[in-house]
């Protein structure tokens, strides 16, 4: 007998991981830095964390959210100076809507002339 569980979200909170990969080199990104915003009612942004990716391009480890806007600031310069590499964006924001009870993932494929992202799972 096999029993699945299907995990189970607090619905009074909401929850974030990314992923980064390097698209011109077909790695993770590793060592990448990063910070997480949320927007204020009056539209600016306040900081909440910072991060850098782990040795497989992932982040796991922010905090818990509420319902809201939030904004992912990825440091691409920094990476790819670390590579002696130059690239033309030196930093990919990603802007989200969060629901409560639910996970959300956010991973970037990135390049020293370009990046994509979509609503990983």
């Amino acid at each position: 007998l096999i029993i699945i569980m299907e995990a189970k979200h607090d619905p009074k909170t909401a929850t974030l991981s990314s992923h980064v990969l390097d698209t011109s080199l077909g790695t993770p990104g590793k060592a990448l830095s990063m910070k997480l915003f949320v927007q204020n009612e009056d539209g600016s942004y306040k900081a909440l964390s910072a991060h850098k990716t782990n040795s497989d391009g992932r982040v796991k480890d922010f905090p818990t959210l509420v319902a809201g806007v939030y904004k992912l600031v990825f440091d691409t310069d920094g990476y790819y100076k670390a590579l002696n590499t130059e690239c033309f964006y030196p930093e990919c924001s990603i802007v989200f809507r969060t629901k409560l009870g639910e996970h959300y993932h956010v991973p970037l494929l990135v390049s020293p002339f370009g990046y994509t992202t979509y609503r990983g799972s």
